[in-house]
């Protein structure tokens, strides 16, 4: 009997959903419940670009005089590049003591180290350029890029609609091999995990030495952002 195989079937589903809806089994609920899995992906068109610089010095106020030096001298670039105040945002600054067990550099005299950072918001095609003017202006501590998309929304929402899509797909075949008819669509929910991806970093080890402005920027080439969406959707099959 087609209500035999239905219980059947639909025992069978519920494990997948059971943190979703609880079916109830009988003889007036003819559904079919389907948990799938799909997945969208677009290129990134924004890109953060974390930029920094570590500089080292004999005492407390040359160190500081060089950092300064440093950090205006990469702002005054990134400005003059066309990248407004807003899109530079500062993640990190200090000025500390070197502990002695930095042998070699203790050996050299040097005391003290200064460090800043910060994170530039700009399009996935300026990322290089970016990253560009600000290591050959001083920023040797640089490289860590994490690609977004602007509507991100929009992605998660396709990957939704092509999960809903293949659960229709399957829902269907399964009310055929069950002589019944796939009817109206009854529920659905869906879930959809984040993803970011980073290209590139220094890692913070030792500070790149400061490249010449006639180098060209690192070929650098924005990441592919994939969304995916696990949808759980009930049918009911006539």
């Amino acid at each position: 009997m087609i209500f035999t195989r239905l219980v059947s079937a639909a025992l069978l589903l519920l494990p997948l959903a059971a943190t979703a809806q609880t079916i109830q089994v009988s003889k007036d609920n003819r559904t079919i419940a389907i948990t799938t899995t799909d997945e969208a992906e677009a290129p990134a068109d924004c890109a953060k670009v974390n930029i920094g610089f570590t500089t080292y010095g004999p005492d407390q106020d040359a160190t500081y005089a060089d950092a300064s030096k440093t950090s205006n001298a990469i702002m005054d670039a990134l400005h003059a590049a066309g990248i407004k105040p807003e899109a530079i945002e500062s993640t990190e600054q200090n000025l500390s003591a070197i502990d002695d067990n930095d042998k070699a550099r203790y050996a050299k005299g040097i005391r003290f180290q200064a460090s800043q950072g910060w994170v530039v918001t700009t399009s996935a095609d300026s990322a290089a350029s970016v990253l560009h003017i600000a290591i050959t202006s001083g920023a040797n501590n640089s490289g860590n890029i994490s690609w977004e998309l602007a509507d991100d929304s929009a992605l998660g929402a396709e990957a939704a609609s092509k999960a809903l899509n293949h659960a229709r797909a399957i829902a269907d075949r399964m009310a055929k091999g069950l002589n019944a008819h796939l009817g109206p669509f009854v529920y659905a929910s869906n879930q959809e995990p984040e993803r970011h991806v980073d290209l590139f970093s220094n890692g913070g080890g030792r500070p790149l030495p400061m490249m010449k402005a006639s180098v060209k920027p690192l070929a650098i080439r924005p990441d592919k952002i994939s969304r995916s969406a696990t949808v759980y959707a009930v049918f009911s099959i006539e």
